[in-house]
């Protein structure tokens, strides 16, 4: 039996099992993006690039007090706790136990009666199983990798909180201008009217032109409600995201939208691998499916366990011993028939394996696609603003003369007010497309990632550096 341990023992010191290497994953990745620089990518908070305060200050607020993150930073918790559970296994444990007996026993024969009698026993009991087959240091590898993944889901909850905010925040403003700029319509159409109202007075115009222009007034007084509706819902969805409840006043001072900042440098794809934390997470999890596939594999094979235990008590064979009466056994166990559950096991993460390999895969090109999208977008959004302000000029020259041939009797007014809905419409929407610019920036540096992220502190979790590689942050 000695020798069959021993072999077992060499065995698995020799050849434990490990993952397979996988072979390149990202092969099919392009050189570069569509509108690559050449500059490196830094670690460095984008939000910084708007030039605000108010913005700098909403978005630390965020990250250390909104509830996703906080679930997040307590999801790592128990991911680090878990792979600790895991660990313990790579070492002995050892349990004590204390018992005490008192009673009475009667007797018989000469010395008839009862007599008190008290037994106290103090032992320790160890056990441990030998890793024959790197079952347990991969079962441990594997809650590693797990937990990292969940590091990297914070990152990724971090990053879209940030990007959130900044995208409500140009909202807000956006909404505030175009509150203003319908005020100044409707002050500019009542003036209109009552031009209109005085001309039909002297019998210049009918009373049509008068309702044409009564309804150009009411349609703006009904499009001013609707703006304000958009800003408050976007004022309750920022304090949510801020941890804290709808209508909490929130300041923000800016009237007017930022200048787009210079477009950021975008790096190569294969950056994204080690920007982008939710591609990180994927390849994380596939790692660690790897693992339980050699731990499942392991636990095919058989088991070989030690146990100690060390007694201390009253009777006459402890007393031999100085009142200690220690064993030592070995426990080999070996799996013959299980209905073809542990083969089963192996089949089931190889196949969860397969899946977190596409899922991979799938977050991988997904990057790729979101921040070539947002290059995209910014090119051609810029490209719609720049002939959006032409379109504007010309309907400006048009209004004008529109104008004028009314004031002179050369039309009537439905060319005016044709002109006039045009330009007030173009000037809500270039409101529109400018907030529109700079959301999709802030999509863009959300799709780049980051690393910023590391530096954030967990709120009301210690991050002392622990013993075992789990425990770090």
């Amino acid at each position: 039996m000695s020798a069959v341990i021993l072999s077992l023992v060499w065995a698995g010191a020799c050849s434990p099992f490990k993952p397979e290497k996988r072979t390149s994953l990202n092969s099919d990745l392009p050189k570069t993006f569509s509108l690559y620089n050449g500059a490196v990518v830094t670690a460095q908070n984008w939000w910084l690039s708007f030039q605000d305060p108010e913005l700098n200050q909403l978005i630390t607020t965020a990250l250390a007090d909104n509830l996703s993150i906080h679930e997040a930073w307590a999801r790592l918790k128990q991911a680090r706790a878990l792979a600790v559970q895991a660990g313990a296994d790579r070492y002995p444990d050892l349990t004590g136990n204390a018992d005490a007996l008192t009673g009475r026993q009667n007797r018989t024969g000469q010395s008839s009666g009862s007599a008190g009698f008290e037994d106290t026993s103090l032992s320790l009991v160890s056990r441990y199983e030998i890793d024959l087959w790197g079952r347990i240091e991969a079962q441990y590898k594997s809650a590693v990798l797990r937990t990292d993944a969940s590091r990297q889901d914070l990152h990724t909850a971090a990053i879209t909180v940030a990007a959130e905010v900044a995208n409500r925040w140009v909202e807000i403003i956006g909404q505030r201008m175009q509150k203003r700029l319908l005020q100044e319509q409707l002050r500019i159409n009542n003036t209109l009217l009552e031009l209109v109202e005085l001309r039909f007075q002297m019998a210049l115009v009918s009373a049509l032109d008068v309702f044409q222009q009564k309804q150009v007034v009411e349609s703006v007084k009904a499009e001013i409600p609707l703006v304000q509706e958009r800003e408050e819902l976007l004022g309750h969805q920022l304090a949510v995201l801020l941890g804290k409840p709808p209508r909490t006043p929130i300041s923000i001072s800016r009237t007017e939208l930022p200048l787009p900042p210079p477009l950021p440098p975008t790096g190569l794809p294969a950056d994204l691998l080690a920007d982008r934390p939710d591609v990180r997470a994927a390849g994380l999890r596939l790692q660690a499916t790897d693992w339980q596939i050699t731990e499942a594999r392991a636990n095919r094979l058989p088991k070989l366990s030690l146990t100690g235990r060390a007694r201390y008590g009253e009777g006459d064979l402890d007393v031999l011993f100085d009142n200690w009466l220690l064993s030592l056994a070995a426990n080999l166990t070996i799996p013959i028939l299980d209905g073809g559950r542990r083969a089963a096991e192996v089949d089931r993460v190889r196949a969860a394996a397969d899946e977190n390999l596409a899922v991979y895969r799938d977050a991988v090109l997904t990057a790729v696609k979101e921040v070539e999208d947002a290059l995209t977008s910014e090119t051609r959004q810029r490209q719609h603003i720049d002939g959006l302000e032409k379109v504007i000029a010309t309907a400006r020259r048009a209004l004008e003369e529109a104008g004028v041939r009314y004031r002179n009797g050369l039309n009537d007014y439905l060319p005016v007010l044709t002109q006039l809905l045009t330009v007030q419409g173009l000037d809500r929407d270039l409101i529109r497309k400018k907030a529109a610019l700079l959301s999709n920036r802030v999509r863009l540096h959300r799709a780049l990632g980051g690393t910023w992220p590391q530096n954030l502190v967990s709120p009301g979790i210690s991050l002392k550096n622990g013993a075992s590689a789990a425990k770090k942050p």
